[in-house]
């Protein structure tokens, strides 16, 4: 055998053995469905609705650059929406930077290992006192920080409301009394009566804005503010006692994470 047939038998062969290796790489994991209506009708339309809600990373226009280190620190809800306030809290939203802001390359300190630390910057910030959030920005992890980032919710209100629907029992009546006694006439007013639709939608506007501040002076760097509408809505129908119904919409944890996903993309794009 000659050295050049050697040579490609050996490549063939491990050819072979790293097709097999990425045959056998576990897949990533499935996981099953108990619900006893899956794969029907009512089932697939839930679904596809539920899709549409599905977390959907971002791909960062400079993610391969590296950012400066940065803190997120929780911001404001300036919101008196009840079930805004009774579903979040500050924490939630700085939970949500963190990971879209080390997604886009940020190398963001965790706020669970600086402990009391932080508290106090925050209270030291919040209150004003820009000398005593500089001597803690000084002190141990803080100081290889270069941007603290804090996220604020200015607004969530419903802004416009629509319904509609058709109730057809005062038209099965009139059905019955132009048609007579027949019994094709009562059969035709028990039909139509039995007809039952209903539509309605609401929209909400949920409004973010995002800060930048320096680590080293406490003075902000940058601002900037960005809003989504939200819409939730529900239809039914209901024909001779067959009934078919349907709600959704993406949800305030969808709506804020997106928020937080156009505040980071921007800061990535212009403050890397």
């Amino acid at each position: 055998m000659s050295d050049h047939t050697y040579i490609r038998i050996t490549k063939l062969a491990l050819g072979a053995v790293l097709i097999a290796s990425a045959t056998l790489a576990p897949a990533q994991p499935r996981f099953g469905n108990p619900s006893p209506t899956a794969g029907s009708d009512t089932s697939q339309r839930a679904n596809a609705s539920a899709d549409e809600a599905l977390y959907q990373s971002v791909e960062y226009a400079n993610k391969n650059k590296r950012g400066p280190a940065v803190i997120v620190i929780p911001g404001e809800i300036k919101s008196n929406n009840a079930t805004f306030l009774q579903k979040f809290t500050s924490n939630n939203i700085a939970d949500f930077g963190e990971v879209e802001l080390s997604s886009a390359n940020f190398p963001v300190l965790e706020r669970s290992n600086l402990g009391p630390l932080l508290k106090e910057f925050e209270l030291a910030y919040n209150l004003g006192d820009p000398d005593q959030a500089r001597k803690l920005l000084r002190m141990g992890k803080l100081k290889t920080t270069k941007y603290v980032v804090k996220f604020d919710i200015l607004k969530t209100e419903q802004v416009a409301a629509a319904q509609q629907g058709f109730d057809g029992h005062a038209l099965g009546q009139m059905a019955g009394i132009l048609g007579g006694y027949g019994r094709g006439a009562s059969v035709a007013s028990v039909g139509v009566g039995s007809v039952h639709t209903s539509e309605s939608s609401g929209v909400w506007i949920i409004g973010m804005r995002y800060k930048i501040i320096n680590a080293e002076t406490t003075e902000q760097v940058a601002t900037g503010y960005t809003e989504e509408k939200m819409e939730v809505g529900a239809k039914s129908t209901s024909v001779l006692g067959v009934s078919q119904a349907q709600q959704g919409g993406v949800s305030l944890d969808t709506m804020v994470q997106r928020l937080v996903q156009k505040s980071v993309w921007e800061i990535d794009s212009k403050y890397k």
